[in-house]
């Protein structure tokens, strides 16, 4: 009996260490983002030739206005160059995209994936630029946005990430998944930079050295989730990657429950793959050489995605509290407060990362369907397996009002 006994009160210790630790993290790193991020001074003024890669599979829907938009930039006509990687698009989508100013790199795989398309494209239009800019098919950049990034260059960066923010909020998914984002955005990339540490990549809206990219991405071979590898990989070489906050790329919001489901099931399984590829080397690396950065990162791979950190510890705060009304004794109330602690920090964590512009009536009307998201993300944990193995392919262009 006494040993059943010391075994439950060391799954009950590993589980409270556990949520402890990732809800003490992202209050941490929501509150350091309430601060203002400090840029660095320009080290020179150098006009770099950016290509803006828009790698798209099937996306005919968005991918002509995408184009368009992306051309209307504040920088200099003659120093970027819109390159649409067109992976199975209609023969209409292809003449329509032709007459553009700007190149079509047609590309086909037996398995397609962003990598593939990205790292056949660079084969294909050579080696005349210094700035690679990868967007998805549905982002549209702000005027300013090559310019704003090409100032994080000059400030001595080869890897810069945009502020990525919500194109749509026409239903209750929509603002969840932009919420989600700017949640994000606050603790995993301004909150880091703060700190001083690396920011997280998002998959668009990003750029590097055009060199530095092509090198790397000739060993990237990820079917989902390749910018987790591509970050992992540069930041084990010790690469220090730029959040620019005010640069400003909007991203098509996923606006139904079934999408919701495939995407983060395909996010979930890539963190399981990486931290399971990636969790010794992340030690011997902060060990060994001191690097926070790629630990840090390692350890993001296994942290509770944000719906689910809110979800378990709510429940199990929850729970807690309905035993302590029930049965008095002394370990329930130690433990309970614990899990008041955990679950103030999350809320607060929370409240301190949701910008001010989400605290609406229609966000709490939307708040009323996180049980659906979050029973979807939890039961997503259990269907995981092949889903790093096949391209999940997130439709775009269909917004309904």
């Amino acid at each position: 009996m006494q040993l059943l006994y010391t075994i439950i009160k060391l799954i009950e210790f590993i589980i409270l260490a556990y949520f402890g630790f990732a809800s003490g993290y992202i209050l941490l790193f929501a509150f350091a983002g309430l601060f203002t991020l400090v840029k660095g001074e320009i080290k020179n003024k150098q006009q770099r030739k950016f290509a803006v890669l828009i790698p798209g599979y099937k996306e005919d829907n968005v991918i002509v206005e995408v184009a368009q938009k992306a051309l209307q930039q504040d920088y200099p006509k003659s120093s970027f160059e819109v390159i649409v990687i067109a992976d199975s698009f209609q023969p209409a989508t292809l003449q329509q995209l032709i007459e553009l100013p700007i190149k079509v790199v047609e590309v086909s795989f037996e398995k397609s994936t962003k990598s593939k398309a990205l790292n056949k494209a660079m084969g294909v239009i050579g080696d005349a630029y210094d700035v690679a800019l990868v967007l998805d098919a549905d982002n549209i950049m702000a005027p300013d946005f090559i310019t704003k990034i090409n100032d994080a260059f000059n400030r001595g960066f080869q890897v810069v990430q945009g502020h990525r923010a919500a194109k749509n909020l026409n239903t209750s998914f929509a603002i969840l998944d932009a919420i989600s984002e700017e949640v994000n955005n606050q603790i995993f990339r301004k909150g880091h930079r703060v700190l001083g540490l690396s920011s997280a990549l998002i998959g668009s809206g990003m750029a590097f050295d055009y060199h530095f990219f092509k090198t790397t991405m000739a060993h990237v071979n990820a079917v989902g989730g390749f910018d987790k590898e591509l970050e992992l990989k540069l930041l084990k070489n010790k690469s220090k990657i730029e959040y620019v906050h005010d640069a400003i790329v909007l991203d098509e919001k996923v606006q139904k429950a079934a999408v919701f489901e495939n995407q983060r099931k395909r996010w979930l399984s890539a963190q399981f793959v990486y931290f399971r590829s990636y969790f010794f080397s992340g030690v011997k690396e902060l060990l060994l050489r001191g690097n926070i950065d790629f630990f840090d990162k390692v350890y993001q791979m296994i942290a509770p995605p944000r719906v689910l950190l809110l979800g378990l510890v709510t429940i199990i705060t929850a729970l807690y509290a309905t035993l302590q009304m029930f049965f008095r004794q002394q370990w329930l109330s130690v433990s309970g407060m614990y899990w008041y602690v955990i679950f103030a920090a999350t809320i607060l964590a929370f409240i301190l990362a949701i910008p001010k512009k989400f605290y609406t009536q229609k966000t709490v009307m939307a708040a009323l369907t996180l049980p659906k998201a979050f029973f979807m993300m939890f039961i997503s944990l259990f269907k995981l397996k092949g889903a790093n193995k096949k391209f999940i392919h997130t439709q775009h262009g269909t917004i309904e009002n």
